[in-house]
């Protein structure tokens, strides 16, 4: 056999990292000439367009062929025997290139906005041909190619081009959608990598399997989309916090799939009068315990309860019912499993290098280099992914304070500052504002929330003023302080007066989101039942009080699953929410309550219209420390749209409490957290008061013990 180049050997070998250069159709003089590297191949005929056909000599034993294109063809397929069996083949390297100048333009600049109609795995025809086009990016990287069910996971047989500025792609003929995949990647060094799945793979195996499959995204059933101005800061916002797995399972503690979820939970969601449902991170993730807050595949919704069409299925059955579909959004960190993200092409590609600024010492997991143009591409075009594939409302955005902070966590000296010296993470800003920016640009109907636990200024203000643009944030400092308030007993609550006030100092400064959230009610912190004193009566009232003060207070609403039948023991994320519960009169008075407080918060327009602004709100009682009291005023746009808020947070009622009101005549009860239909024991007013006379209007109120009332005038 005749001495070989040396890149036919790279090719044999699997470390050519130009395979077009040397494979396909070439001319070299006056012919055409076709090489092919066939493994197990026996022999090789190159057949033309026409259907004549010419032999390729195998020049090297493990299946290299060469020869000459048959006289007058410019295209052609591979006829191979293997065995006793003759395949007809597409060459892959006699296909155009996948991506165009202009993508790659977009690409190196890290403005495509569209990144997943690019990268990744993509059915197509090209030159008349069906296949898949695969494309990863990998710039350090000596050599990619694809590993597949289509080429027995042999990572000699699809080496990938590299183009731009690392890009590599190759288009492999008859592969299809629900193949499965991942890249074979030999680092700069020649080190060979652990296979790794595709950053951009729009569907995964189920865990512990870790390939991605090839997805027809383009055929996926698009949701129909939720009401318009579901998201409006004048519009009512009382959102279900649910984690997909654990909220009820069927029989053998098996989870429901996400088409039997569509069948069951909206309309829940719908009887109990919540706006929207935000599910605790659906990407895909390798570690259940992580409760997705750990994922590896950021374009694909998980496997665990079925398909991305049965995924699809559920957000349109949630829209159906006029229910708005909120997702928890990971760009904070990603897990370090070997087949993800972390050194991907051999070095830091998507995370920082120096672990002072690229690892969580908390979590163990690693932090994306916001200051790459790539990363911040990938991370912005997965944020618009969810909404145009999937008609998504809005996403939360988790801990953004560890986003924003260098030192977030750290130990004195554990931290890099920034180039003036400081702890502001300042290409994490940028980045949040080029996705707050981008996203309401494209889906001006949609909306962001940041889990954002410090005092950051204009978190959900105008990027245009300063701010990081989110629509809203979590009031984490109103959770804490009412929490830490409501767990004493009332004979010391006097001493904690200033934490149900306190919270009105800050309350118009950002557009606020009140969260009862799933942080709340695990690792020891007990259920938010748990977290109430006194005995069982005194418990299931207290947690009746602090409801009514949550839905009487600003800011949009959000209670984890659960919350609303006062689940007693904390959340497990391995087993369903104790639904049994409901047959005790006790925990179906909680429930009906959330649903009387939610159909409340939507009807009224005082208890929403303004709620991001001090105009809708007016201390009433401030001053009643020694009797746990508290009443304040909510107001509509409309000067008749009033709604007074009494809580009594004491054991004791009340009789003939004087509270001053803006309007003279009759006031309706028009809730009582101490009704018998929630458990209470039945003291209020009746149905309505009559204010007296006087210079000021007043109403003289019977508070019921332990309670929240709500009255609104007559006319």
């Amino acid at each position: 056999m005749t001495k070989l180049p040396a890149e036919a050997y790279a090719i044999i070998e699997g470390r050519h990292s130009d395979p077009f250069h040397y494979l396909g159709l070439h001319t070299e003089g006056d012919r055409k000439v076709v090489r092919a590297f066939l493994p197990e191949a026996s022999n090789v005929e190159a057949v033309g367009e026409h259907g004549e056909t010419a032999r390729l000599d195998r020049i090297h034993d493990a299946g290299l062929f060469v020869g000459a294109l048959p006289n007058g063809s410019t295209r052609y397929q591979l006829r191979a025997r293997f065995g006793d069996n003759v395949v007809d083949l597409e060459d892959p390297y006699r296909f155009p290139p996948v991506l165009s100048d202009f993508d790659l333009y977009l690409l190196g600049e890290g403005t495509h906005q569209r990144l997943y109609d690019k990268l990744g795995a993509h059915p197509m025809t090209l030159d008349g041909v069906d296949g898949v086009a695969f494309v990863v990016l990998a710039p350090n990287a000596r050599l990619v190619s694809v590993v597949g069910d289509f080429n027995f996971w042999d990572a000699r047989r699809h080496p990938m081009r590299v183009r731009g500025s690392g890009y590599w792609e190759l288009f492999i003929p008859r592969a299809i959608a629900g193949d499965r995949y991942k890249f074979n990647i030999v680092g700069r060094q020649g080190q060979k990598l652990p296979l790794k799945s595709d950053p951009m793979a729009f569907a995964a195996e189920m865990r512990p399997s870790t390939a991605s499959i090839v997805l027809d995204e383009t055929k996926l059933p698009h949701p129909r989309p939720a009401p318009a101005n579901i998201n409006a800061l004048s519009a009512p916002m009382s959102i279900y916090e649910i984690h997909l797995g654990s909220w009820r399972r069927k029989g053998n503690n098996e989870w429901l799939t996400y088409r039997e979820l569509a069948e069951q939970l909206p309309r829940y969601v719908r009887d109990l009068g919540f706006t929207h449902v935000e599910f605790l991170p659906i990407n895909e993730h390798p570690f259940d315990g992580s409760w997705g807050y750990q994922p590896t595949g950021l374009y694909a919704p998980t496997s665990r309860f079925g398909s991305p069409e049965d995924f699809s299925t559920l957000i349109d059955a949630c829209h159906r019912e006029g229910i708005g579909v909120l997702l928890d959004w990971v760009p904070g960190h990603f897990p370090d499993d070997p087949h993800g993200l972390g050194r991907f092409d051999g070095t830091a590609l998507y995370e920082h290098a120096n672990p002072l600024q690229g690892r969580h010492l908390d979590w163990g997991t690693l932090i994306y280099n916001y200051g790459r143009t790539e990363v911040v591409n990938f991370l912005v075009s997965n944020a618009l992914f969810w909404l145009e594939r999937y008609a998504i409302d809005g996403l939360r955005v988790d801990a953004v304070a560890s986003m924003l902070y260098l030192d977030y966590s750290r130990p004195a000296g554990g931290w890099i500052p920034n180039k003036h010296g400081g702890r502001e993470n300042l290409e994490a800003v940028d980045f949040l504002r080029r996705f707050n920016t981008e996203l309401f640009a494209r889906f001006p109907q949609a909306t962001t929330a940041a889990e954002e636990s410090t005092a950051w200024p204009q978190v959900s203000r105008p990027v245009e003023f300063g701010g990081l643009g989110f629509g809203y944030k979590w009031n984490m400092g109103w959770m804490h302080d009412t929490l830490n308030y409501i767990s004493k007993d009332p004979i010391y609550r006097k001493h904690q007066h200033g934490d149900i006030l306190f919270g009105l100092h800050y309350a118009f400064s950002e557009n606020f989101i009140l969260p009862l959230s799933h942080d709340e009610v695990v690792h020891g912190k007990r259920s938010i039942l748990g977290r109430m004193p006194g005995d069982n009566w005194q418990r299931f009232a207290n947690l009746r009080a602090y409801y009514g003060f949550m839905f009487g207070h600003p800011g949009k609403k959000l209670m984890f699953m659960g919350c609303e039948f006062a689940q007693e023991r904390e959340w497990d994320h391995d087993h369903s929410l104790d639904w049994h519960l409901l047959d005790q009169k006790s925990h179906a008075g909680i429930q009906n309550l959330i649903r009387d407080l939610n159909t409340l918060y939507r009807t009224l327009p005082a208890l929403h219209e303004i709620d991001c602004d001090p105009l809708g709100f007016e201390w009433l009682i401030t001053d009643d420390a020694g009797g746990n009291v508290f009443a304040w005023l909510r107001k509509g746009n409309d000067a008749r749209a009033r709604c007074l808020v009494v809580v009594n947070f004491s054991p004791n009622v009340y009789r003939n409490y004087r509270v001053r009101v803006p309007f003279a005549g009759k006031w309706r009860e028009v809730l009582n957290s101490d009704s018998e239909h929630y458990g209470g024991s039945n003291v209020g007013n009746i149905g309505e008061v009559q204010t007296k006379d006087g210079l000021v209007p007043e109403l003289h109120l019977t508070i019921p013990p332990l309670a929240a009332i709500f009255l609104v005038p007559e006319g």
